[in-house]
């Protein structure tokens, strides 16, 4: 225990030689209702292994952060998503898609080795040319491999018969391919919504911010429906409001129901809230993540809310109830620590500062898995001046229930 002590003091003075790149928030009075219980990190650089580096004529590529993360067979195995690589349609024509089977060692207060490995990955492609506009990989590869500058894959959910469902945020569509990745259908787009990166209808005019498209998902537990949620407001509305929709997986379409979710106010107002992630929790509640767009020791909002889609408050917005301050956890055995010098957040309290914590999963009880993506090559997240690592929590939740 001295020894951690000493290192969170040699931490905390490298963060105070830190240059300030904006006001820093103020440390949260109140007692933590969450408690850190495990962490595993997967470090910026790695390349993977399983049946990573991608495929010819596709050279290698980073394993990268993970915006879906999946129950999978075996103690802390999941199934975990990339989204579209490197952060925009433009630099991600040479990242292939693909969904990760992980297994994770937490390093917890009774040991673990705090790391994490990759099993094996499924990639993403359309043989049977399903999708009626070009890809990148349009006669490369005879697999027709679909890339990040092809679609951006931010949530994914399994159905009952086994396939896999995507939501894109360049449409938005919805995606659907079998377990080996192959796609099945033409994407679905979403009626009444277009972004600016959707080439399928060119006639209806954009009303959707780039880079804001389906970035949460839920499917429900009975598995007949699936909740995409918008990462932003639509263009024009107000920016706290945003919409979850209903899609029948049986019949195929939109049914046309939808929910209104109501964002925190801002703080400042400027600083716009998105939804970083949706998953069920039963039959009718939904966890959502509520972020800001800010990192690092600038990070001022990041939540975790239950809301019951059978409750609205006397306006219409989904009554919602605060379970996880992701800014605000107790690491009582500084399971956090060691980190590297200016790295911002580890110790008691522990915070998770990422402006892309796009996954959340409910492991049982009221412990929750979270991971972030890390966008990769992206920096100040948990470091000023270092790349962001793959960041595995597992936390206790007291208010969950």
């Amino acid at each position: 225990m001295r020894a951690k002590i000493l290192i969170l003091a040699a931490l905390l003075a490298a963060l105070a030689a830190q240059p300030v790149l904006a006001e820093p928030r103020e440390k949260a009075s109140n007692e933590p209702a969450t408690t850190l219980e495990g962490r595993a990190i997967y470090p910026a650089e790695t390349r993977g292994n399983g049946s990573l580096p991608a495929p010819d004529p596709f050279p290698d590529q980073p394993v990268g952060g993970y915006s879906a993360l999946l129950d999978a067979k075996g103690k802390d195995n999941y199934i975990a998503m990339p989204d579209n690589g490197y952060g925009s349609k433009a630099n991600s024509s040479d990242f292939i898609l693909r969904v990760d089977r992980v297994r994770v060692d937490y390093e917890t207060a009774k040991g673990g080795s705090g790391e994490v490995e990759v099993l094996d990955s499924v990639y993403l492609r359309d043989p049977d040319k399903k999708i009626p506009f070009p890809i990148v990989d349009e006669n490369g590869s005879g697999q027709r491999l679909l890339t990040g500058s092809d679609f951006d894959p931010e949530s994914m959910r399994i159905a009952r018969d086994g396939t896999w469902w995507f939501g894109d945020e360049f449409g938005p569509f919805l995606l659907h391919t079998d377990a080996t990745g192959k796609v099945l259908e033409a994407p679905i787009p979403l009626p009444g919504v277009k972004a600016p990166e959707d080439p399928t209808r060119p006639e209806q005019p954009v009303n959707l911010r780039s880079s804001s498209g389906f970035e949460g998902m839920a499917i429900s537990k009975n598995g007949q429906y699936l909740y995409p949620s918008l990462e932003r407001a639509l263009n024009g509305d107000d920016i706290r409001r945003h919409y979850i929709y209903e899609f029948d997986i049986r019949a195929g379409e939109y049914t046309g129901e939808r929910w209104e979710y109501r964002a925190d106010l801002p703080v400042p107002p400027e600083q716009e809230h998105v939804i970083g992630d949706m998953t069920a929790l039963d039959r009718h509640r939904l966890l959502v993540i509520e972020r800001d767009f800010l990192q690092g020791e600038r990070a001022q909002f990041e939540k975790i809310f239950v809301v019951d889609l059978r409750k609205t408050d006397s306006e219409g917005f989904l009554v919602k109830r605060e379970v996880v301050d992701l800014l605000n956890i107790r690491d009582p055995d500084l399971i956090s620590l060691p980190g590297r010098p200016g790295d911002y957040g580890l110790g008691d309290p522990f915070e998770f500062p990422y402006v892309t914590t796009e996954s959340v999963l409910p492991l049982g009880g009221k412990r929750l898995a979270i991971v972030n993506d890390n966008n990769f090559g992206s920096v100040g997240g948990r470091n000023p001046s270092l790349p962001d690592y793959t960041d595995f929590i597992v936390v206790k939740a007291n208010d969950l229930r």
